[in-house]
C-alpha cells in the first residue's frame, strides 16, 4: 500500500487539516493500492492565502526567470517519464504504451508549449495614444479530471505559471498520483514557494471550494457539463473568470466520396482510444446510407484488432475503465441501445470473455442508429460508436449539428474543399479532416454546453492574462 497522505502548499508537503483517508483503486485488478486524503475547504484557504501571498512576487518576475523555471521542470518531467506513465496505468488503466507515448508526453508537450508562447509573447503592446499591457490575473484555481489525469494538469498549470499567476489544483481523486508526481516535479525545479499548490478531494468539498473561493480570480474546470454549471453558478458569486472544457458528443461525417472502409476502421479506432474515455471522442459516425454494410464489415474488422488484456503488458491496446461507476454506466447505455433497437455490429454487454475481473468493457458498434437514440444523445464516454445513417450531405451536418455540444467534429472525404465548406458548417470548437494529428498549439475547447475558453498555444496563454490599457 502507497501512503501519499500529505498536500502541496506553500513549497511543502503537509498534513491535511482533518484526516479523511481515500483508497485509491487499480481498475484492472478491482484492488486497493495507494491512499489520499480528501482535503476540505479549511486546506483550500491554506492553498489560497500561500498562493495570494506568492502573487505579489512571482507577478513581477521577468520572462527569463519564468523561462529557466519551465526548463527544469521540463527536464524532471523528461526524466521521470517512465513513471509518470506507469502511475497512470496504475491508476486509470491506461495500456502502458498508451500512457507512455500519449497520456505522458502530451502531459510534457503543454510545458514545452508554454515555453515556446512565453518567449516570444508581446506583454506589451503600444496601441493608438498608449500601451495594452497583458497582466496575470491573479491565483487561478485548476480543477481536472480523471481521464487524461495529468494531461488536463499541464494543459492549465503551464500556461498559468507561464504567464506569472499562481495556482492551486484539484486533480481527480479518482487519478491523484500522477499530479502529486508532477508536484514533486516542480518542486525540484525550484518552483517559489506558493505557486503550485495541490489539494486532493472531491468536488463537493474541494472542487466547491474553490470555485467559491472570494481570493481565486480565475476557475478552470475540465469535466462534466452538469458540474461545469455548478462550478459556474458558484464562481457568479465572486465575478471570477470561468473556463470551462466539458462534455461532447463528436460526429464524424464519412461523406459518400470518402474510401468508406479505411474512414470507418480509423473512426473505430478513434473512437476506442484510452477505452473510450476522451470527451472528443468520434462517437457518432455517419454514413451514407449506401455504405451500410462497407460500415458495418469494417467496424467488425477494427474491433476484431483491439487487444485487451492488462495495461502493463506492452502489447496491450485497451484497459480497463476507470472505476465501477463508469463501468456500470457504460453497461446501463449499452443495454439501452439493444432496448431502444438499434443494431449491435460488435461487441455487448458484459465483461470480454476472457477476463473475469478489472472493468473491462467489451468494444461495441452499434449499427442503424437514429438521432433520438440515447446513445446517439448522451456522452458514454465508454468504447461504444454508434453509426448513423444519412442520405444527403445536408442531412449529415444536420444531424452532427443536432446536439447540445460542440467539442470536435471529424470529416473524410476525398476532396479536400469539399471537407473543409462541411468543416466550416460544424458547431464545434475543433474539426479534424481525413484523419488530421494533434497539433498542441491550435487552440481546444468547445462551443455550446462542451464549454468556454480555449486551451492550449497561444489562446490557452491568453485565457491566463487580463488586458489592462494605459493611457497617455
Amino acid at each position: 500500500m502507497m501512503d501519499k497522505l500529505k498536500f502541496y502548499i506553500d513549497g511543502g508537503w503537509v498534513d491535511p487539516v482533518a484526516p479523511s483517508p481515500l483508497g485509491v483503486v487499480n481498475p484492472a485488478t478491482e484492488e486497493t493500492f495507494a491512499r489520499i486524503s480528501l482535503g476540505s475547504a479549511a486546506d483550500v484557504d491554506r492553498a489560497v492565502t500561500a498562493a495570494r501571498r506568492a502573487f505579489v512576487t512571482y507577478s513581477s518576475t521577468s520572462v527569463a526567470q519564468r523561462l529557466g523555471w519551465l526548463a527544469r521542470i521540463i527536464d524532471g518531467f523528461r526524466a521521470r517519464l517512465p513513471e509518470l506513465a506507469r502511475t497512470m496505468t496504475l491508476e486509470m488503466g491506461a495500456p502502458i504504451t498508451f500512457a507512455t507515448e500519449r497520456q505522458a508526453t502530451v502531459a510534457l508537450f503543454h510545458f514545452e508549449e508554454a515555453a515556446r508562447v512565453l518567449a516570444d509573447f508581446p506583454f506589451e503592446e503600444r496601441m493608438g495614444v498608449g500601451i495594452v499591457r497583458h497582466e496575470p490575473i491573479g491565483v487561478c484555481g485548476l480543477i481536472t479530471p480523471w481521464n487524461w489525469p495529468l494531461n488536463q494538469v499541464a494543459s492549465k498549470v503551464a500556461p498559468a505559471i507561464a504567464t506569472g499567476c499562481t495556482v492551486v489544483v484539484k486533480p481527480s481523486e479518482i487519478a491523484p498520483l500522477s499530479a502529486m508526481l508532477l508536484a514533486e516535479i516542480m518542486h525540484d525545479a525550484g518552483l517559489p514557494s506558493g505557486v503550485f499548490n495541490l489539494v486532493n478531494g472531491d468536488g463537493p468539498d474541494v472542487g466547491e471550494a474553490i470555485a467559491a473561493h472570494p481570493d481565486i480570480d480565475m476557475v478552470s474546470f475540465t469535466g462534466s457539463t452538469a458540474a461545469g454549471i455548478k462550478v459556474a453558478k458558484l464562481a457568479a458569486d465572486t465575478v471570477k473568470r470561468v473556463a470551462q472544457e466539458l462534455g461532447g458528443k463528436s460526429a464524424n461525417i464519412i461523406l459518400d466520396d470518402a474510401d468508406t472502409r479505411a474512414a470507418v476502421i480509423s473512426g473505430v479506432h478513434a473512437c476506442n482510444t484510452n477505452a473510450g474515455q476522451n470527451c472528443q471522442s468520434p462517437t457518432r459516425m455517419l454514413v451514407h446510407h449506401s455504405q451500410r454494410e462497407v460500415a458495418f464489415q469494417a467496424a467488425q474488422a477494427a474491433i476484431a484488432s483491439i487487444r485487451l488484456g492488462d495495461p502493463l503488458d506492452p502489447a496491450t491496446t485497451m484497459g480497463p475503465l476507470v472505476s465501477q461507476t463508469q463501468f456500470d454506466k457504460v453497461q446501463g447505455l449499452i443495454q439501452a441501445g439493444i432496448d431502444e433497437g438499434a443494431m449491435l455490429v460488435a461487441g455487448g454487454p458484459g465483461r470480454p470473455a476472457e477476463l473475469n475481473h478489472g472493468y473491462y468493457v467489451r468494444p461495441t458498434v452499434f449499427g442503424d442508429v437514429t438521432p433520438q437514440m440515447r446513445i446517439a444523445r448522451e456522452e458514454i464516454f465508454g468504447p461504444v460508436l454508434s453509426i448513423i445513417g444519412y442520405d444527403t450531405e445536408d442531412e449529415a451536418i444536420d444531424i452532427a449539428n443536432d446536439t447540445p455540444f460542440g467539442l470536435a467534429g471529424f470529416v473524410q472525404s476525398k476532396d479536400p474543399e469539399r471537407a473543409r465548406r462541411v468543416a466550416n458548417r460544424i458547431r464545434a470548437g475543433r474539426v479534424y479532416l481525413n484523419g488530421a494529428t494533434f497539433d498542441r498549439s491550435l487552440p481546444f475547447g468547445g462551443y455550446k454546453q462542451s464549454g468556454n475558453g480555449r486551451e492550449f498555444g497561444v489562446f490557452g496563454f491568453r485565457e491566463y492574462l487580463e488586458v489592462k490599457a494605459v493611457l497617455g
